[in-house]
Order: C-alpha cells, then structure tokens, then sequence
C-alpha cells in the first residue's frame, strides 16, 4: 500500500519526536511491502518565523491531499516567546484549531492505558493502579465554547468578557455515532460526559445521546456530570471504557486521564472526520524546556501513528506490530526521563533518539 502522509514537526521538540516515528514507521513499511511518502509542512510558531501567520493556505491543501497527518508539537513558552506578544488568531494554536476546522476534524480519540510496566509512574494509591486501566476519551473537537462567538468589551468603565458555548444537534450526532462505533468494538459501554444539571446545551447533548443509542442496543449508555467524572477518574479508572463529551470537558478530561497514566509523554491521540482522514498527535505539548537535548519521550507520537495505521489505512496487523514493540521495550526496562524512576536498578534511562532504535527494533 502506498501511505501519503503529511508531516507537521512544529515547534519545541516536535521535530525530534516527529523523527523517531518517522524511523518506526518507516521500519513497518520495509516489513510489510508499503511506500510512505512524508511531505513536511509548518505551523504553529515554526509557521510563524517563516510567514508570519501559524497556517497558511498553502499547508493546508497539502495537508488535504495527503491520507493522514502526522503532527508532533506546538507552541512554545507563553512568557517569553515572542509568538505570544502577537493577537490570539496569530498565536501557535490558531494554527491547529485552524487545521482542524479547515479538514472538518471533529471527532478527537485519546486512549488512556495504563501499561503493567509503568504502575509505579502512577500517581494514584497502589490498590486503585493494580486493577489497571483502558479508556478511550471522544472528544467533540470543532464545536462548543472553544468555537463560538466571543467578545472582551468595556462597559460603564468596567471589562467583561463573554466566551458562548453553541452546539447543534447533527454536531453531536456524529460525534456520538462516532463514540458507539467505537464501543461497539470495545465493552460495549458509553459514559456521556455533561453538566445538564446546569446547562442547555447539555441538556441538549444528553438528549440527543439518548436517541443515538436507540440505534445501539448492544450497547449501554450511562450518563455522568463532568464534576463527577473527574473525581471517578482518580477515584475508579477502571469502570471507564468509551468516554463521549463535549469540546472543553474533554480537553481538562483528557489532559487528567493522562497523568494518571504515568506521564503525558505515553498517550497518543487521533482527530477524525467523517471518512478515513485524520490528524494524529502526541496529547502532550512542546516541552520547549527540553528541546534540543535529546530528553523528549517519542512514545506517545509512536502510538499515535499505530492509531493513523488502524484508522486512516486499515492496517491493523501493522498497528499491532507497533504497539508490541513499545510495550517490549517497556518490559525490556527501557526508559526516558519522563518515565524514569531513578532507584530502580532494572530499568535503563535512555533518550529520545535511543528511544526510537528500540522501538524501531522490535517491531516485527
């Protein structure tokens, strides 16, 4: 098969995690009879310094055309780059929340596993991390707060600032039939995320929801308030499987699911629309403390394309090959700093580059 994938290295040590994948996937395409054919573009603060804007036109066709994209990080450090004396819209992030309006990508997976290997990097109380954990949090990407109007006005020498939180029920539609397929392949269970003990629009999400799942018998569908969610999630991991919320909700939910993990640097995370395009990405941002210095963790960027294997090409078996190879050398006591624990003499610290021979090695 050929795989045409557009590659965004962005800012921080996106390019070095960006590079590692490159050498995994590249070792899976020798193995298994495909092409990959990778065409860089910028955004993000890399897009910036170049053209002055975080995406431009150009990028995004060439992300169009290509079967998936493969993005490493953005941004940078919001005290002192100079990116973030420029207005909102030409910050780093535009750029990405541009991308994923531009290519309708609406629908945001961010699996949360605990490995075996890596119980000790869990923050949580040992008796909750030994019954372990695998979720998979769905995220509406394009609508909700994060998407509607907003305004910072001055009002009788006062300033207000309004931020409106909209969704239409075929926006929530989809983004629910996206989350029962995904059930239908898993436990069969959905928990939807809301506050509709408060809020229309959940209220409307909830509703909504519940027609979806006449279409899904097999499937069980329980409802949870988001306050209530986060404190399930330090409290009970394991009862949670497919977690379906709206756009802010799943950004705190999602960012919470992945410390609980050990550490953000394992947790990959794909962005789909309605065919078998996507982006895939890291859930981690930039790290521009420690660009450069070969100490970024590149497992989450490698799990990320075993998910750009499995959802945009099919190819299952190839993802799989993947995936055993990060666990292998997580069983192998291979590990970055990130994961790192320093008085345990079974386990090898190694950096970014290291990280990726290893990965790159195992895959069979």
């Amino acid at each position: 098969m050929n795989l045409n994938i557009t590659s965004i290295p962005g800012d921080g040590i996106g390019p070095e995690i960006v590079n590692e994948t490159k050498k995994v996937l590249n070792k899976v395409a020798a193995l298994y009879g495909h092409e990959i054919v990778f065409t860089d573009i910028l955004m993000g603060g890399a897009s910036i310094d170049v053209h002055g804007v975080p995406l431009t036109a150009e990028a995004v066709q060439a992300a169009r055309q290509a079967d998936a994209v493969l993005m490493g990080s953005i941004g940078g450090d919001t005290k002192t780059s100079p990116w973030y004396q420029l207005e909102p819209k030409l910050r780093p992030e535009a750029g990405l929340l541009q991308l994923r309006k531009e290519l309708n990508l609406f629908a945001n997976l961010r699996p949360a596993v605990l490995y075996d290997e890596l119980k000790d990097a869990c923050p949580l109380k040992t008796e909750i991390s030994n019954l372990g954990f695998d979720m998979i949090i769905i995220r509406e990407l394009t609508g909700g707060l994060y998407f509607g109007e907003r305004k910072t006005v001055l009002e009788n020498g006062i300033r207000k600032a309004a931020d409106t939180l909209v969704y239409d029920e075929n926006e929530i539609r989809r983004i629910a039939v996206k989350a029962f397929e995904i059930a239908m392949k898993r436990k069969k269970e959905v928990i939807s995320v809301d506050k509709a003990n408060v809020l229309d629009s959940s209220r409307l999400w909830r509703t909504v929801t519940e027609e979806v799942a006449r279409d899904y018998p097999e499937v069980t569908l329980s409802h949870m308030l988001v306050d209530n969610c986060a404190m399930q999630l330090v409290k009970a991991p394991a009862r949670f499987d497919v977690v379906l919320t709206e756009n802010m909700f799943g950004d705190i939910l999602s960012d919470e699911a992945s410390m609980i993990a050990g550490s953000i640097g394992m947790l990959p995370s794909a962005s789909l629309n309605d065919t078998k395009f996507g982006l895939y990405e890291p859930s981690h941002g930039s790290a521009p403390d420690i660009a450069g210095f070969d100490l970024a963790n590149p497992l989450a960027t490698i799990l990320s394309a075993a998910m750009m294997l499995t959802y945009s090409f099919d190819l299952d078996k190839e993802a799989a090959a993947i995936e055993a190879a990060v666990k292998q050398v997580l069983s192998d006591g291979y590990r970055t700093g990130d994961i790192f624990s320093p008085g345990d003499s079974s386990l090898t610290k190694v950096g970014c580059r290291e990280m990726g021979d290893l990965v790159a090695a195992r895959v069979v």
